[in-house]
């Protein structure tokens, strides 16, 4: 018989590398609390006179066409990139929380229906899901959010299913109905907590997911509207400036591939830890 080590399926994190991706978190914390902190101008302030100036000593990080500097667009659009992706996974994990948790305690006919959805839900791109739903509801914040929180449901639901059949067979839950807990009670204390643990690490990992196609869907143009701060509308104005001021489009780029990174590895030094590895 072979015996598989599980330990070896999570990737090791250097140390460096967290310390790393906890200082650009901190940073990006800062930004959507207090950018005017890390700069003093506003993110509409126009100048077309220094329209697409490249990056110096006053601008750091260059103009846009219309004479914005691009770092304080980053900096003011970190708010509406983090608390979309992070909004999102949260509404994510709640609704998937009930769906799983009635999958799974709701009997065999509930079960059935509710799992067959989730597979076909999960069959298709999460891109794809959030499109369906801006197609329904119509372009806004507001629907790229509900968009974005759709398409993760799926994979929620499926998880809290499997955790919450593993918990209810186990013996403490036996024991609390052989001395006459009620359900609800069952599972308020005992099968929802003992569920939430690989949840939670799932949505650490899921919030650069919901960034990364929170940012697709307004480079698209289904997101917030101009002259609105967002890193993927940003990116979708530079794209036709990349061959003469390639600064406008690559800068939000790196915004939304660094916050990735450093989520992700984030997400898996928690894995490791849960899973109790060092």
């Amino acid at each position: 018989m072979t015996i598989v080590d599980t330990t070896r399926r999570v990737p090791r994190v250097p140390t460096a590398g967290v310390v790393a991706a906890g200082i650009v978190l901190a940073l990006l914390l800062l930004a959507v609390l207090a950018p005017g902190l890390l700069t003093r101008t506003g993110p509409d302030e126009v100048d077309p006179i220094i329209a697409l100036r490249a990056p110096d000593g006053t601008h750091w990080l260059g103009t846009d066409q219309l004479g914005r500097d691009v770092f304080t667009r980053i900096v003011h659009g970190a708010r509406i990139s983090l608390v979309t992706g992070i909004a999102a996974t949260l509404l994510a994990v709640v609704a998937g929380t009930v769906l799983g948790l009635l999958s799974a305690l709701g009997g065999r006919i509930v079960d059935e229906v509710l799992m067959r959805a989730v597979d076909v839900l999960l069959a298709l791109p999460g891109i794809l899901l959030a499109l369906l739903v801006i197609a329904v509801l119509g372009p806004g914040p507001v629907s790229e959010l509900v968009a974005i929180a759709f398409a993760a449901v799926p994979g929620y639901a499926r998880m809290i299913r499997g955790q919450a059949l593993s918990v209810r067979r186990a013996d403490y839950v036996t024991s609390a109905v052989a001395i006459g807990v009620r359900p609800a009670g069952l599972v308020w204390r005992h099968v929802l907590p003992n569920s939430l643990g690989p949840v939670l690490v799932l949505a650490t990992l899921g919030t650069g997911s919901a960034i990364i196609i929170g940012s697709s869907l307004s480079f698209l143009g289904l997101g917030p509207r101009q002259p609105t701060p967002e890193w993927g509308a940003m990116l979708a104005d530079g794209r036709d400036f990349l061959s003469t001021a390639w600064w406008v489009g690559v800068f939000p780029g790196l915004a939304i591939t660094v916050t990735v990174v450093a989520v992700t590895v984030l997400g898996r030094r928690w894995q490791r830890r849960f899973e109790g590895v060092r």
